[in-house]
């Protein structure tokens, strides 16, 4: 443990400073380190180390699908190259082949844990899954050819594989090495052929003669080849284009789905024709002639049962009339066919079955069905073919993510009170059944605090997801868009042109654990707030608050202020604004006239009707910016909720309002230049803007704050606007050129304008602090940051508590800036004396809806009360990081003791303070990729790794910190991405992820029957050894392909702790498996020496009986 002493305090003094300012400046900070010599750090860079976890959400692009029926493991290959798999509901995996090439083909070595994937750039992979991070064994890169399907038979090390020129090669799976023995395309087809029979789509051996393989090729032509005496038994010739080949398990026939949307079922004794022609969605003609052709059956699955008719399941194959249908899975069942339409195109299925015997009855009991953003299982065993409910959470992009925040160490009750009324959304029609793919085991994880991830997505719904030891689940799903009207057409719809194409997108989000209270902004620049309540109530009307927040000159130097402006910017000739005239309160409809801007009117319509509210989280208050003087609200950038004093403040690129919640009232609308001076003339009187109670749905303008101010912004970022909205080509923005009440000094320089024009509120935090230098105690503030780097303070007056609370107002008063950064400010937090992080005052959740005796036993606001400040000391520190540098401020001195600069050259995009190992850093990623710790208060360096550089705005928009190490964002736009920075984490991971491969016995091989056996019925069974290996086949070409040997480790055995770990896991895994079987050897040698005794002491009994007889008397 190190004592941290001051460094240069002074540095941010100029030489031409006087010798008094210098002396008091080096006074207050001599004070200000004399109070830091007490700051212990605890924190070393030991504690970080930074990697992955977990990786959750549905495999984004998937291309390919394989299942392990003794294992019950799934596995999903993507087109970049991933690899994810699924077991039981927790049980997860995500692993990346280097090359990103896509995944055409998984193949499992069923009951082996190991599986073999075929990429796009023409190689094979050997994965070994008896680790928890799976990895390459081997790898084969073919040179000359391009794979294009691969078959591996149960219980075999050969691995057959197809390519794009007609060819079949053989791998030995052990050792990777390819076998002398190939199947060459003009040996396998009829010599009288002229034409190349076009890449290999299927390879498979006879379920009952394993000497056979049936290889199908792209031009319609199916071989069964005879490996023993290599050359082709029979050929079966149809002319439509072949997708896939399914066998009946007895070995005698098969079915091949066609590009003209035909099955055809085949004898293998009659190659002359098919047995059977159908065309499942073709309309029968009455003249008997040809069904019309129909869209390529992509698969098709033939499964037969022991007690009913066989299952045919196919994909695609629906007539070309069909135009618009979504994509179709057909179950043929006996006479029944049955279509289940999928939300989106099937990108694989597989019939899951009994056993992994091809030569036995399948019995299959579901269907698991690949979609492009989708994973759907169809239970085949009940009526109707429900589907079962799916305990992954692969719902996270079922609208796109807009923004996502991180919560670890939250209140226990939260996750059980959340899923409660969560359990209530969830739809009945699911089947009975479990999930099938119950694979592996769950971690022993040692982390026990409850974590929540909550998503907004463009749909304007929130989803609250529990993340607790590295699993995923969704608990509650909250629609805000039900608040709205919904627009019946387009010609209806005012918005079309004001917003894009989702207008209830959530752009922000605070929400208070403790409180629960909740509070969220959307594009169309409106704010909910919300509180949580078990209990189901019915809103008649929804409150509803509107506010004008509006920027205009207060003179114009130029005619052309900005460089990127619309050609319809204000003039300094132009008429006085409309709203000067207007009275204070307007009515909130407002109004628009074919002349005339639109003004007062929000962008989106709250419903007028009853709103029924489930339990969970309901309506407290909807707050909407409304349009003035025909520009649109320009959209909100922060937002912070306070449930201790009942005050949501919000701020965008016009300034600042803070709204009291509780009394349903606005009571600041501030220009962000407004904010910045306090002391002139127009500075705003600290009390409520109300004149009175108004009623719901009044609007809010910002003449209402004063009689005789206007809480207007001068400056002009109404020029610039996100959105365009066309208007009449005479109509000018307003501008009141007449109104000199605020004169600011300004540059002659265009860019100093644009700079002023483009400054925004980009964070907001609510602490008890001291608001001015003189005071000694602390009270209610709220630190405001901008995009140009400086920090507000805020104050807030708060009324009694109880009834006098709803009745009297708050007071809110400007103090000024308290520091400056360079950069955009991020994040801002308070520490006390001791370095403890001072968090937010928040008042207990209560029921809303509950009985007023409940409601008093639960309200009283947690008191925060941080200690006084004594003459000359200070007592607080607060922590402020903008995009390019970190400073620490004593307070109430204002004093700044530390001073960090993060990047020069790149700039943050997140950062956090955080605890960590009992102690607070700030965290942070930037655009360059790196992630950085810094200590506090010292801000010493910690932790600095280049992670991840910024590929998209994706990862900008959702990249967010939590507690105890942990982080995530949105690695695609459906996966999220778990990873921690705690060192503790990464040592305990191993023990923490869930374990794919289970020891399992694999079934019996199916009974062969004592006349099959007699008479040669069974299957056949073939020594593959003698036909593939070296010494019968010979040794393959060497420039064919290239072995490569893989890492075979922990993720290539990187860093020596991961992979001493990883040697640990797995000779844990092998003396488990090695200690069962010893077990199991163990009770069978207790068994024959038992039977041993027994014999012996019988042999024993006999000698005693017949030892003195004569032969005659025996």
């Amino acid at each position: 443990m190190k004592k941290f002493n001051i460094r240069k305090v002074l540095d941010g003094l100029t030489a031409a400073s006087s010798s008094s300012s210098s002396s008091s400046s080096s006074s207050a900070a001599a004070a200000a380190a004399r109070e830091n010599d007490a700051v212990q750090e605890t924190l070393q860079s030991e504690h970080f180390q930074l990697c992955k976890t977990v990786r959750h959400g549905f495999p984004y692009q998937p291309s390919s699908m394989a299942f392990d029926p003794v294992q019950k493991i799934l596995a999903v290959g993507t087109q970049t190259g991933a690899l994810r798999l699924f077991g039981r509901a927790g049980v997860e995996c995500y692993c990346q082949h280097e090359s990103g090439a896509a995944v055409i083909q998984l193949q499992f070595l069923i009951n082996e844990g190991a599986l073999v994937s075929a990429l796009t750039d023409d190689s094979i992979h050997l994965w070994n899954l008896r680790q928890k991070i799976p990895a390459i064994l081997h790898s084969l890169k073919f040179n000359r050819e391009r794979i294009t399907y691969c078959h591996l038979p149960f219980q075999s090390k050969w691995l057959y594989i197809g390519t794009e020129r007609g060819n079949i090669h053989i791998v030995n799976v052990e050792s990777f090495t390819l076998s002398g023995y190939v199947i060459m395309w003009n040996k396998a087809i009829e010599l009288s052929t002229k034409s190349h029979p076009g890449p290999v789509v299927h390879i498979s051996d006879n379920p009952m003669d394993e000497g056979k393989l049936l290889i199908g090729y792209e031009c319609g032509v199916v071989v069964l080849w005879d490996l023993k005496s290599k050359k082709a038994d029979y050929r079966y010739n149809y002319d439509e284009a072949i997708h896939s080949v399914a066998w009946h398990h007895e070995g005698k026939q098969f079915v091949c789905s066609h590009s003209d949307g035909t099955l055809t079922t085949w004898n293998i004794r009659a190659p002359a024709k098919p047995g059977q022609i159908i065309t499942p969605h073709g309309k029968q003609p009455k003249d008997g002639k040809k069904p019309e052709p129909c869209k390529p059956i992509l698969k098709v699955e033939y499964k037969t049962t022991r007690a009913g008719d066989p299952f045919m399941v196919l994909s695609g194959g629906l007539s070309y009339d069909t135009v618009g249908r979504r994509a179709c899975l057909t179950v043929m069942h006996g006479k029944s066919t049955t279509v289940l339409e999928m939300d989106y195109p099937i990108v694989d299925f597989l019939t899951l079955c009994e056993t992994p015997y091809p030569n036995d009855f399948q019995e299959p009991y579901a269907v698991v069905v690949l979609l492009e953003k989708d994973l759907v299982l169809i239970d085949l065993g009940q009526i109707g073919y429900p589907i079962f409910e799916n305990p992954y959470p692969l719902t996270i992009h079922e609208s796109p993510v807009t923004c996502c925040e991180y919560f670890a160490d939250c209140p226990a009750e939260l996750i059980p009170a959340l899923y409660s009324v969560g359990s209530r959304q969830k739809r009945q029609s699911y089947s009975k059944k479990e999930w099938p793919v119950s694979g592996g085991n769950w971690g022993q994880g040692t982390q026990s605090y409850p974590e929540i991830i909550i998503t907004g997505h463009a749909d304007g719904s929130v989803k609250f997801w529990d993340a607790s030891a590295l699993m995923l689940q969704v608990l509650y799903k909250l629609k805000t868009a039900k608040v709205f009207e919904r627009a019946r057409g387009k010609e209806e719809k005012p918005s079309t042109d004001i917003v894009e194409e989702d207008p209830f997108a959530i752009q922000t989000l605070s929400w208070c654990p403790e409180s629960r209270m909740l509070c969220v902004a959307g594009v169309s620049a409106h704010v909910i707030v919300y509180r949580f309540s078990k209990q189901e109530v019915t809103t008649e009307v929804v409150p509803l608050l509107e506010v004008r927040m509006q920027c205009e000159f207060s003179d114009v130097d130029s005619p052309d202020p900005g460089g990127d402006q619309t050609p319809t910017l204000p003039t300094p000739g132009a008429s006085s604004s409309p709203q000067e005239t207007e009275p204070p309160s307007q009515p909130s409809t407002g109004s628009i006239s074919s002349d005339g801007p639109w003004d007062n009117i929000p962008c989106l319509q709250v419903r007028s009707s009853p709103l029924k509210q489930s339990p969970g989280y309901q309506v407290e208050l909807v707050i909407q910016l409304v349009w003035v003087s025909g520009e649109p609200p320009q959209q909100i950038t922060s937002l912070a909720i306070n449930s201790s004093y009942g005050l949501v403040v919000f701020g965008n690129s016009n300034g600042l309002a803070v709204v009291d919640y509780l009394q349903k009232t606005l009571l600041l609308n501030m220009g962000t230049s407004d904010l910045y001076s306090p002391s002139d003339p127009y500075q705003r009187q600290p009390h409520s803007p109300r004149k009175a109670r108004q009623p719901s749905g009044a609007l809010c303008d910002s003449n209402d704050a004063s009689n005789t101010l206007e809480d207007r912004c001068k400056s002009p970022t109404s020029a610039k606007m996100s959105r365009k909205i066309s208007s009449s080509s005479g109509q000018k923005t307003d501008l009141d050129a007449k109104d000199n009440s605020f004169t600011r000094s300004r540059s002659s320089s265009v860019t100093s304008i644009e700079k002023e024009s483009r400054e925004a509120i980009s964070s907001i935090h609510f602490c008890e602090s001291f608001a001015r230098k003189t005071d000694s105690l602390v009270s209610p503030c709220v630190l405001v940051g901008t995009t140009q780097g400086s920090v507000l303070m805020v104050a807030i007056s708060l009324p009694p508590g109880g009834d006098q609370r709803l009745q009297q107002p708050v007071g809110i008063s400007s103090c000024g800036t308290l520091v400056r950064l360079k950069g955009g400010i991020l994040t801002m937090a308070l520490l006390d004396s001791a370095a403890t992080l001072l968090p937010p005052s928040y008042e207990p959740w209560y029921d809303p809806n509950a009985s007023d005796e409940e409601k008093e036993k639960s309200r009283r606001r947690r008191p925060a009360s941080p200690p006084s400040s004594q003459e000359g000391q200070d007592s607080q520190f607060a922590v402020l990081c903008s995009e390019k540098q970190a400073k620490v401020v004593a307070m109430p001195s204002q004093t700044r003791i530390y001073k960090h600069s993060i990047t020069e050259t790149s700039f943050v995009l997140r950062a956090d303070v955080v605890q960590m190992a009992g102690a607070n850093c700030i965290a942070c990623f930037c655009a360059n990729g790196h992630i950085m710790t810094l200590s506090l208060p010292s801000l010493r360096p910690l932790l600095d790794v280049n992670y991840l550089p910024l590929t998209d705005m994706r990862i900008a928009r959702t990249f967010c910190f939590s507690n105890q190490g942990q982080a995530l964002y949105l690695t695609s736009p459906t996966e999220i991405q778990r990873i921690t920075y705690s060192q503790d984490t990464c040592d305990n991971l191993q023990e923490m992820l869930s374990e794919l491969f289970t020891p399992v016995e694999t079934p019996e091989a199916p009974n062969r029957g004592f006349f099959k056996g007699l008479f040669g019925g069974g299957a056949q069974s073939l020594d593959r050894e003698d036909l593939f290996g070296e010494t019968a086949a010979g040794k393959a070409s060497r420039s064919l392909a290239q072995h490569i040997p893989g890492p075979g480790g922990m993720e290539g055995m990187k860093g020596a702790a991961s992979g001493v770990v990883g040697e640990l896991a797995r000779a844990r895994i092998a003396l488990d498996e090695r200690g069962q079987k010893l077990g199991e050897l163990e009770e069978r040698t207790a068994a024959m020496m038992s039977s041993a005794d027994s014999f012996s002491k019988h042999a024993h009994d006999m000698m005693l009986k017949y030892k003195d007889k004569k032969w005659y008397q025996l």
